[in-house]
């Protein structure tokens, strides 16, 4: 729908299944002596007269906000005209900071994340004023979120403190990817046609057996015995993938069966660490895997010497073409003797603390009606490839169908430079809800192309296949108290530390697996036992709701 410059419909969604909303506190901090008058609820302008605001958010260096064609459009569309303060982002945690220190906050918070505004600090600056519970304001002022909220409850229970109040709004996901925790695993397509491979391992001793295979057999045709069967970095991105053929999707926290574990210290764990130590002396994982950069992993990547790799798409790593990457198949969950059900970790497809309102707003109810419209499949769009003529402009093809393409002056050489350019939806988190792209949606260099979802389509396909029917959420996205935030705190930052360096050590040699019990007795010495009753009092308190 092309955007009018006067009065806006805001779309409103139509997913999932219908379900009862959990209610929020009724205690909040509207600024009803506002002497702001709004429009009516779901419709632009927000605002009967132009009003002026203040935001902060974290600037990814591209262009500056005030001038993106999404802020501009929008400041014509709502009467809401923001002033922003954009520190780049390596510095934005440390700028909000002080801004709440100095108690010099602006008027609203956009595309802040956990890392920068912490549920700790969301929790406590709400308690003290500073930031406006949004419940009862989300009720009446957001039809889009409110919606979404209603239609999938799990979402209010995860964006409402232990105080019973929505200090921030989150990202949404509900496309293709959403349930990705991170980018897949993939099997390079062309090894596995030079091998005649043409069913996928699904237990842990084929994978080990085509690993063999990727290590002796030549597959990237070359001559040498250069071929790396699996790599990663430090383990991160394949760990929680490989762990699933263990009964695992967390190396941490985890909730099984609504009983909190630490999964480092249980004997799934060991396995997988056994397993993990043959893959690695054998030289089927990448012997650089702890000591090199993502870079690194890709240059190999590009010169054909890794099998399997994680990535989001396949060809970030590779180097090919999108239409070459339909041949790299997404890696397939596999089973083990310890673990005989497919499982793999799932996204909780949710980012909290996108969005917050502080105590200076002149008007949140103005505010929360200008940031419902990114909650809508029309306003989602709009904040991801901005308004016509910024991004991309309406044409007629031959057939006489409007189709969006490339606005004059775009490189389509470089699409996401120029859209980062357009609106902040980039690099950032920002509130909004993803919705799967539609071919009408899609942007093309000639309005006689034909769309082409081959690839879209080839990755839900693989998704559907491999990992929503396994997908587990490790655990909740909800809130500690802060009391158990205190509790938590130190213990969480030792414990990680540690099981880092043993896992590598483990995996790598360098620690006998034969010192397993001195390492978990290691672990309940740094109160392990304490800190895994604190998540699961916060799991029970959460599945209560």
């Amino acid at each position: 729908m092309k955007l009018h410059k006067s009065k806006v419909l805001f779309g409103l969604l139509a997913c999932g299944v219908l379900l009862t909303a959990c209610g929020g506190n009724k205690d909040n901090a509207s600024n009803k002596g506002s002497d702001v008058e709004l429009g009516e609820v779901g419709e632009f302008p927000v605002t009967k007269e132009k009003i002026k605001m203040t935001m902060m958010g974290p600037g990814t260096g591209e262009a500056e906000w005030k001038d993106m064609p999404v802020f501009q459009k929008m400041a014509e569309m709502s009467n809401i005209e923001f002033e922003f303060t954009t520190p780049p982002t390596a510095d934005f945690s440390t700028k909000l900071n002080l801004a709440f220190a100095g108690d010099d906050l602006p008027d609203v918070l956009f595309g802040t994340s956990s890392e920068s505004l912490t549920p700790a600090m969301e929790m406590d600056y709400g308690s003290q004023g500073i930031l406006v519970p949004l419940e009862d304001l989300i009720d009446e002022n957001m039809p889009n979120l409110k919606k979404i909220m209603d239609e999938d409850p799990s979402i209010r229970k995860s964006i409402t403190t232990p105080d019973g109040h929505i200090y921030s709004l989150p990202m949404i996901h509900r496309g293709e990817t959403a349930i990705w925790p991170r980018g897949p695993m993939w099997y390079r397509g062309d090894w596995l046609k030079a091998l005649n491979v043409t069913e996928l391992p699904k237990t842990t001793d084929e994978f080990y057996d085509l690993l063999v295979r990727f290590r002796d057999e030549d597959p990237n045709g070359n001559g040498k015995k250069d071929e790396i069967p699996l790599t990663d970095v430090k383990m991160d991105s394949t760990r929680p993938w490989l762990m699933g053929a263990f009964g695992l999707t967390e190396r941490g926290i985890e909730e099984i069966n609504g009983e909190v574990v630490y999964t480092p210290i249980t004997e799934n764990y060991k396995e997988y660490l056994t397993y993990m130590n043959k893959l690695y002396s054998e030289k089927l994982l990448d012997q650089e895997v702890y000591g090199q950069a993502d870079e690194q992993k890709k240059a190999k990547g590009q010169n054909n010497q890794i099998g399997l790799f994680p990535d989001w798409f396949s060809i970030f790593t590779t180097g090919k073409a999108e239409k070459e990457a339909t041949d790299d198949l997404m890696f397939q969950p596999l089973t083990s003797d310890v673990s005989p059900e497919l499982v793999v970790p799932g996204s909780t497809r949710m980012a909290r603390e996108t969005f917050a309102i502080t105590k200076n707003c002149p008007s949140p109810e103005a505010a929360l009606r200008w940031v419902d419209y990114f909650y809508g499949e029309e306003g989602s769009y709009f904040l991801s490839k901005g308004p016509e003529g910024a991004l991309w402009d309406w044409a007629e093809n031959d057939k006489g169908e409007k189709v969006r393409v490339y606005a004059e002056g775009i490189d389509t050489s470089d699409t996401e430079g120029e859209r980062a350019k357009v609106t902040p939806n980039y690099g950032i988190t920002v509130p909004t809800m993803g919705y799967p792209e539609t071919e009408d949606m899609m942007i093309l260099t000639d309005p006689n192309q034909k769309p082409d979802r081959t690839f879209i389509e080839f990755i839900d396909s693989e998704t559907q296949a491999k990992i929503t029917p396994y997908a587990k959420v490790p655990y909740p996205l909800l809130y500690l108290t802060t009391e158990e935030s205190e509790k938590v705190r130190d213990s969480e930052t030792d414990l990680k530390k540690y099981v880092e360096q043993m896992e590598a050590k483990f995996i790598t040699g360098v620690e006998p697996l034969s010192n397993w019990d001195k390492y978990v007795k290691t672990i309940e010495s740094m109160g392990v036992e304490e800190y895994v009753s604190v998540y699961q009092t916060a799991y029970d308190r959460w599945a209560e709701k």
